[in-house]
């Protein structure tokens, strides 16, 4: 079991869209960390959340480059999962993008979603690769980054 596993063990864990582009894209930098974060999703180890604007975001570049079939893989592993819920946006998370926004100028509409839909659904910690996500005080960030070679 490596360190990022333990750190997400028994937690409810929100992602955002690039620990998934990693793991189904096989990021030759962090797809050991994105296996291991799916795969503790994938065994119950841990429950997964994410926004739904997920499967907007990794849709958007796999239909525009032609790639359907990478794109269902997207659909499939963000709806079909069984460690995985995908959350519609409310107006509960949208509110509190909101006030995000509002006090964390650089954070831009779709990343506050993501972190909305975090804090909204009381998740342990929120998995990115976005080392500016580092400065949120709201709840836990679990940067990708911080644990390259301890896999």
């Amino acid at each position: 079991m490596g360190e990022l596993t333990s750190t997400v063990t028994g937690k409810l864990v929100a992602f955002d869209t690039a620990p998934l582009v990693y793991y189904l894209e096989e990021h030759p930098q962090y797809v050991l960390l994105a296996n291991e974060l799916f795969e503790a999703l994938d065994r119950g180890i841990a429950r997964g959340i994410s926004s739904v604007l997920t499967l907007a975001e990794v849709l958007v570049k796999r239909l525009r480059d032609g790639q359907p079939d990478l794109a269902e893989a997207y659909r499939r592993h963000l709806t079909d999962a069984a460690g995985v819920v995908l959350l519609p946006v409310t107006d509960k998370i949208c509110e509190c993008a909101a006030k995000l926004r509002a006090k964390y100028d650089w954070l831009r509409t779709p990343a506050a979603l993501q972190v909305a839909t975090a804090v909204v659904h009381d998740a342990d910690c929120v998995v990115t690769n976005d080392q500016r996500w580092n400065r949120v005080t709201e709840l836990p960030v679990v940067i990708l980054r911080d644990y390259l070679g301890r896999v």
